[in-house]
């Protein structure tokens, strides 16, 4: 229970500040609102350091329901752990949404004539829609970031000191912080890289249910894509983790 607990609070971290900066960005009258898409980058690569730096020495810091899952896929993960960790992640992102909402009220009521940008800081919509493409990217984008992630793990990124041998993933979130800005900056464009179902239908479900003023649907229609995307790209990377490694 201990691990699931911390994967909550981890999984909220990482939406509160990752949402939190989507907001920061783009609502109006906040002093950091046109910053652009580097600050976002960077933003939501040091939301996750900061979530893994709560969580990982306790649960490994997943933070995300298909890490989770491609670990588990690998066998480097028991699978009877996954059900607790993904309702940890999903609540965790939950509430992080409903906090970056109260956090930047005043600035969701000064945005209210822009519905789509109210969206964008809770979860991801397609810069073209395109279904098919929109999924392939996901899956791509995703199935790099969980492959980086079980490759860390390696004996080949290990490295020796004083007589002891860590791996490069041992040496905490900074690795993961890379990959993740990488991904934003040069697969980001055309999805909005969910990557993680706890980042994107977890909030996507707080902005259904929030009173929030001016708001438009919530893209149901589009929902399915940054989950069914980055389950399969995880199951991939799992599958070509195994095979080369």
């Amino acid at each position: 229970m201990e691990q699931y607990i911390f994967e909550f609070f981890g999984t909220l971290v990482l939406v509160l500040l990752g949402d939190g900066v989507c907001a920061a960005t783009s609502l109006n009258h906040s002093k950091a609102k046109g910053a652009g898409w580097v600050v976002i980058a960077l933003g939501w690569g040091f939301a996750v350091m900061t979530g893994v730096l709560i969580a990982g020495p306790v649960s490994g810091a997943h933070l995300n329901p298909v890490v989770t899952l491609g670990l588990a896929i690998a066998g480097t993960f028991p699978w009877a752990s996954v059900p607790g960790y993904v309702i940890g992640q999903m609540l965790g992102g939950f509430v992080g949404a409903v906090l970056v909402w109260l956090f930047y009220k005043d600035h969701y009521k000064a945005t209210a004539d822009q519905p789509d940008t109210i969206l964008g800081t809770f979860c991801t919509m397609p810069a073209i829609p395109n279904a098919w493409r929109n999924f392939l990217c996901e899956v791509i984008a995703t199935c790099l970031l969980i492959f980086v992630i079980l490759a860390l793990g390696t004996n080949g990124n290990a490295f020796s000191f004083g007589g002891a041998t860590a791996s490069t993933g041992a040496l905490g979130s900074f690795p993961v912080t890379c990959v993740i800005m990488s991904i934003g900056m040069s697969l980001g464009g055309t999805t909005g890289y969910a990557l993680n179902p706890a980042r994107d239908l977890s909030p996507r479900c707080a902005h259904a249910i929030l009173p929030i003023q001016g708001k438009r649907d919530s893209g149901w229609s589009y929902s399915w894509i940054p989950v069914a995307g980055p389950a399969v790209g995880a199951a991939i990377a799992a599958g070509l983790y195994l095979l080369v490694f």
